[in-house]
């Protein structure tokens, strides 16, 4: 496996990355240079330089992660590597206490006038009374935005003696409430507020969602900061009202264009502006570095990594408890869809057991991505499985049931329109189990290679099959066995050390009373032959 960097990485990734494979560092490249080379490597990491478009996921050919130091992603085009199976990461929590007390080091710097303050003292000039400030205490601050760095800055700007509001349509009252914020709407909220802060990724909602009439509804005293990105703020409109006073100051860290040299706001006198420095402190950038390091290295052995965009977020705790059971769903869809020859319009997974304490939709994606895969020129995995199963308008449906006597979960899959056709499992010491087919009991650990039959329960059968195995030279590593009833169907699951040809497989139907056969193949499980 090859990851290509292209821009500036701390060293904690960088050596954690080559310690797993190798790793070439080529910055600023062009989008043609970028596409010229992308198809050798398996993975990008990438910062907020680089243009991840639509026609660098098509030259990625080996592609399976784009990774983002950072916490945006509006420099990756995630709906193309959604559709191409690419999973996207990035690293939202490492520079979250950086932007939070950079922002709160920009409220002060506008609140006392530092930075005219120390131009003023620099150029030989004594203007203490023409440079007094104002206190932040007991000041109105509103965040738009209350996520993971909107809900610090509100914890320290608490600290402060600073009253708090927000606007977040994503967040609910009481868990506002909870860090000490009251929710309004946003028009409310720019109406109260002495300084206004901006912690909203930048989206086509978002985009431009501070713009003229917004600023009109601000105080003439009141200020504006924004640490998130560019283009959130409507910089003409920002411009206007700041020439003609009508508020009495910004501070921006971040610009819709940038570098930003030359942008007629930063010379405005009554703005202060820094280079995009939110996220610039050692420690915020080691951290960065490493989480998204450990991402990219997740995603490539095949786990679901700490921090997914375009797959379902997962908690830590949720992750760990999940892992196995991801593994046993992909490997359920894929022995279903082998074993059954076909798939139809509907499929519900039902989820019992400690599992529905959980998101499930990974498990399902997972599921989806077994099926499909067999069945797809294209590959499929927990990524795009649910898109490409809307494409091939396959009806999923989720059912969450109580408790389990027998296992602790369960995953359970079936085709509702067709009865006794399912597939169960559990994990048991750590191992992926199939424990029902067709509605017949089994328990056998579901990898590596396996010929799956479906029978008349007659005596002579078990060993008419493993004659036709041993005239192949094929050995049978184990034996499960199962039936609906004595002299009635019976499945048996055979797993093999070798692989069965098209021509032995025509064989097992000349068998008596075998009703269907089919060979069924697996990634091998940890250390299992």
């Amino acid at each position: 496996m090859k990851i290509l960097v292209s821009e500036s990485l701390d060293e904690a990734g960088l050596s954690l990355l080559r310690d797993f494979t190798q790793v070439d560092v080529i910055k600023n490249l062009s989008e043609q240079e970028l596409c010229a080379i992308i198809g050798e490597y398996d993975a990008l990491v990438v910062r907020s330089r680089t243009q991840v478009t639509e026609a660098v996921i098509s030259a990625g050919s080996r592609l399976r992660v784009v990774a983002r130091a950072g916490t945006g992603v509006d420099n990756i085009d995630v709906d193309a590597a959604t559709r191409r199976g690419i999973m996207v990461v990035n690293a939202p929590s490492g520079n979250n206490n950086a932007v939070a007390e950079h922002t709160m080091g920009l409220i002060l710097a506008l609140a006392r006038r530092l930075f005219p303050a120390v131009s003023s003292l620099k150029a030989g000039r004594w203007e203490k009374s023409a440079l007094e400030g104002v206190e932040v205490k007991g000041k109105a601050l509103g965040l738009v935005g209350l996520g993971r760095i909107g809900s610090m800055v509100a914890s320290k700007a608490r600290g402060l003696e600073m009253r708090v509001g927000a606007f977040d349509p994503y967040m609910s009252p009481e868990h506002a409430a909870s860090r000490g914020v009251e929710l309004m709407s946003l028009n409310e909220l720019l109406e109260w507020v002495d300084f206004v802060s901006v912690h909203t990724p930048l989206t086509p909602q978002t985009h431009g969602l501070i713009g003229a009439a917004e600023l009109a509804r601000l105080k003439p005293t009141a200020y504006v900061i924004n640490c998130a990105r560019g283009g959130i703020i409507d910089e003409q409109a920002l411009k206007q009202v700041l020439e003609e006073g009508r508020i009495a100051g910004a501070a921006l860290d971040v610009f819709e264009v940038e570098p930003a040299v030359g942008n007629a706001l930063i010379g405005l006198p009554n703005v202060i502006a820094t280079p995009h420095l939110g996220a610039s402190t050692v420690e915020a950038q080691e951290s960065v570095a490493r989480d998204v390091a450990l991402g990219v290295i997740d995603a490539l052995e095949g786990r679901v990594p700490a921090s997914p965009v375009n797959v379902p977020y997962l908690a830590p705790k949720a992750a760990e408890y999940l892992r196995p059971y991801i593994d046993l769903a992909q490997r359920l869809g894929s022995f279903f869809v082998q074993w059954r020859g076909e798939l139809l319009n509907k499929v519900e997974l039902a989820y019992e057991g400690s599992l529905v304490d959980y998101d499930t939709r990974v498990l399902t994606a997972a599921f989806l991505a077994g099926m499909l895969q067999p069945a797809s020129s294209e590959p499929v995995n927990i990524v795009n499985a649910l898109p490409m199963a809307e494409e091939r308008g396959l009806v999923i449906s989720e059912v969450r049931r109580g408790r389990r006597e027998h296992f602790d979960s369960l995953i359970t899959a079936s085709f509702p329109e067709c009865e006794d056709s399912n597939i169960a499992g559990t994990i048991i010491q750590g191992r992926p189990h199939l424990v029902q087919l067709d509605g017949q009991r089994l328990d056998c650990v579901v990898q590596g290679r396996m010929l799956v039959d479906l029978h008349v329960d007659r005596p002579g059968i078990v060993g008419s099959v493993g004659q036709v195995l041993g005239q192949a030279d094929i050995n049978i590593s184990f034996v499960q066995m199962s039936r609906a009833s004595r002299g009635g169907s019976q499945i048996m699951v055979l797993g093999l050390d070798q692989d069965i040809s098209p021509e032995v497989m025509e064989r097992f139907f000349q068998v008596p009373n075998v009703q269907r056969a089919r060979a069924v193949n697996l990634p091998p499980f940890d250390g299992m032959a």
